[in-house]
Protein backbone atom coordinates (compact mmCIF):
# COMPACT_ATOMS: atom_id res chain seq x y z
CA UNK A 1 0.00 0.00 0.00
CA UNK A 2 1.68 3.18 -1.45
CA UNK A 3 -1.05 5.93 -0.91
CA UNK A 4 -3.22 6.14 2.12
CA UNK A 5 -4.05 8.80 5.20
CA UNK A 6 -2.66 7.27 8.48
CA UNK A 7 -4.93 7.98 11.30
CA UNK A 8 -5.60 8.13 15.21
CA UNK A 9 -7.95 9.68 17.43
CA UNK A 10 -7.87 9.97 21.46
CA UNK A 11 -10.77 10.43 23.64
CA UNK A 12 -11.73 12.40 26.43
CA UNK A 13 -14.34 9.93 28.16
CA UNK A 14 -15.38 6.59 27.17
CA UNK A 15 -17.71 7.46 25.07
CA UNK A 16 -16.81 6.93 21.05
CA UNK A 17 -17.86 10.16 19.93
CA UNK A 18 -15.98 12.00 22.46
CA UNK A 19 -13.08 12.57 20.18
CA UNK A 20 -10.64 15.06 21.80
CA UNK A 21 -7.84 14.89 19.02
CA UNK A 22 -7.11 13.71 15.96
CA UNK A 23 -3.26 12.80 13.79
CA UNK A 24 -3.84 12.79 10.21
CA UNK A 25 -0.27 11.76 8.21
CA UNK A 26 -0.95 11.44 4.30
CA UNK A 27 1.25 8.86 2.00
CA UNK A 28 0.99 8.89 -1.79
CA UNK A 29 3.66 7.08 -3.63
CA UNK A 30 5.32 5.49 -0.65
CA UNK A 31 6.22 9.47 0.62
CA UNK A 32 4.77 11.15 3.13
CA UNK A 33 3.61 14.13 1.85
CA UNK A 34 1.26 15.85 4.13
CA UNK A 35 -0.04 15.66 8.40
CA UNK A 36 -2.47 17.12 10.04
CA UNK A 37 -3.19 17.80 14.13
CA UNK A 38 -6.06 19.04 15.86
CA UNK A 39 -7.37 19.36 19.31
CA UNK A 40 -11.36 18.62 19.27
CA UNK A 41 -13.79 20.11 21.72
CA UNK A 42 -15.17 16.97 22.71
CA UNK A 43 -19.48 15.64 22.29
CA UNK A 44 -19.66 14.31 25.54
CA UNK A 45 -17.77 17.12 26.61
CA UNK A 46 -16.04 15.83 29.84
CA UNK A 47 -12.81 14.34 30.28
CA UNK A 48 -12.18 10.83 32.30
CA UNK A 49 -9.30 11.18 34.59
CA UNK A 50 -8.00 7.63 33.28
CA UNK A 51 -8.03 8.79 29.76
CA UNK A 52 -6.88 12.32 30.57
CA UNK A 53 -3.62 9.75 32.29
CA UNK A 54 -2.97 7.58 28.65
CA UNK A 55 -2.99 11.05 26.38
CA UNK A 56 -2.39 14.23 28.70
CA UNK A 57 -5.06 15.65 27.52
CA UNK A 58 -7.78 18.01 29.98
CA UNK A 59 -10.87 20.03 29.67
CA UNK A 60 -8.22 23.10 29.65
CA UNK A 61 -7.07 21.56 26.89
CA UNK A 62 -9.73 21.25 24.62
CA UNK A 63 -12.44 24.12 25.95
CA UNK A 64 -11.50 26.38 23.47
CA UNK A 65 -11.32 23.78 20.23
CA UNK A 66 -12.95 23.21 17.27
CA UNK A 67 -15.68 21.23 17.42
CA UNK A 68 -15.69 18.34 14.90
CA UNK A 69 -17.35 19.24 11.55
CA UNK A 70 -15.70 21.85 11.99
CA UNK A 71 -12.37 20.49 12.15
CA UNK A 72 -13.20 17.53 9.58
CA UNK A 73 -13.91 20.01 7.08
CA UNK A 74 -10.33 20.69 6.84
CA UNK A 75 -9.48 17.11 7.38
CA UNK A 76 -11.77 15.75 4.18
CA UNK A 77 -9.52 17.24 1.15
CA UNK A 78 -7.03 15.93 2.85
CA UNK A 79 -7.65 12.06 2.99
CA UNK A 80 -10.39 12.36 -0.05
CA UNK A 81 -10.33 8.95 -2.36
CA UNK A 82 -7.34 7.69 0.16
CA UNK A 83 -7.87 4.30 2.30
CA UNK A 84 -7.64 4.87 6.01
CA UNK A 85 -5.15 2.88 8.23
CA UNK A 86 -5.21 2.79 11.88
CA UNK A 87 -3.56 0.50 14.24
CA UNK A 88 -6.29 -0.74 16.11
CA UNK A 89 -8.93 -0.21 13.35
CA UNK A 90 -11.98 -0.95 15.69
CA UNK A 91 -11.28 1.73 18.05
CA UNK A 92 -10.58 4.59 15.55
CA UNK A 93 -13.07 3.48 13.14
CA UNK A 94 -15.87 3.00 15.37
CA UNK A 95 -14.90 6.64 16.98
CA UNK A 96 -14.85 8.01 13.58
CA UNK A 97 -18.38 6.55 12.87
CA UNK A 98 -19.73 7.93 16.55
CA UNK A 99 -18.61 11.35 16.27
CA UNK A 100 -20.24 11.46 12.61
CA UNK A 101 -23.35 10.16 14.00
CA UNK A 102 -23.26 12.74 17.26
CA UNK A 103 -23.41 15.69 14.90
CA UNK A 104 -25.65 13.79 12.60
CA UNK A 105 -23.62 13.65 9.82
CA UNK A 106 -23.74 11.52 6.79
CA UNK A 107 -20.86 8.93 7.06
CA UNK A 108 -19.12 8.11 4.04
CA UNK A 109 -17.95 4.59 4.70
CA UNK A 110 -14.34 5.11 4.40
CA UNK A 111 -12.11 2.50 3.24
CA UNK A 112 -10.32 1.02 6.65
CA UNK A 113 -7.08 -1.20 7.08
CA UNK A 114 -5.87 -2.27 10.57
CA UNK A 115 -1.83 -2.10 11.21
CA UNK A 116 -2.35 -4.17 14.57
CA UNK A 117 -4.02 -6.70 12.78
CA UNK A 118 -1.33 -7.34 9.63
CA UNK A 119 1.15 -6.90 12.56
CA UNK A 120 0.00 -10.28 13.83
CA UNK A 121 -0.03 -12.30 10.33
CA UNK A 122 3.94 -10.30 10.23
CA UNK A 123 4.80 -11.72 13.87
CA UNK A 124 2.44 -13.91 15.15
CA UNK A 125 3.62 -13.88 18.83
CA UNK A 126 4.22 -11.10 21.11
CA UNK A 127 2.42 -8.16 21.88
CA UNK A 128 1.34 -5.85 19.34
CA UNK A 129 1.03 -2.78 20.90
CA UNK A 130 1.51 0.33 18.94
CA UNK A 131 5.36 1.58 20.12
CA UNK A 132 6.12 -2.28 20.06
CA UNK A 133 5.04 -2.65 16.29
CA UNK A 134 6.79 0.55 15.34
CA UNK A 135 9.85 -0.35 16.98
CA UNK A 136 9.91 -3.77 15.09
CA UNK A 137 9.45 -1.71 11.95
CA UNK A 138 12.54 0.66 12.72
CA UNK A 139 10.18 3.68 13.97
CA UNK A 140 10.83 5.52 17.43
CA UNK A 141 8.13 6.20 18.45
CA UNK A 142 8.88 9.13 20.97
CA UNK A 143 5.33 10.55 22.60
CA UNK A 144 2.82 7.63 22.60
CA UNK A 145 -0.51 8.68 22.91
CA UNK A 146 -0.19 12.17 20.72
CA UNK A 147 -2.45 11.67 17.84
CA UNK A 148 0.18 12.67 15.20
CA UNK A 149 2.71 10.84 16.61
CA UNK A 150 0.93 7.59 16.91
CA UNK A 151 -0.37 8.49 12.88
CA UNK A 152 3.27 8.96 12.16
CA UNK A 153 3.72 5.73 13.69
CA UNK A 154 1.12 3.42 11.51
CA UNK A 155 1.99 5.37 8.49
CA UNK A 156 5.82 3.72 9.33
CA UNK A 157 4.02 0.14 9.97
CA UNK A 158 1.64 0.39 7.21
CA UNK A 159 4.90 1.70 4.72
CA UNK A 160 6.63 -1.61 6.16
CA UNK A 161 3.83 -4.62 6.01
CA UNK A 162 1.28 -3.28 4.15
Amino acid sequence: MQDFAAIDFETANYIRSSVCAVGIVVVRGGTIVDSFYSLIKPKPNYHEYCCTRVHGLTQRDTKNAAVFPEVWQQVEPLIEGLPLVAHNKAFDESCLKAVFRAYQMDYPDYEFHCTCVASRKVWPTGRHNLDVIAARCGYNLKNHHHALADAEACAAIALAIL
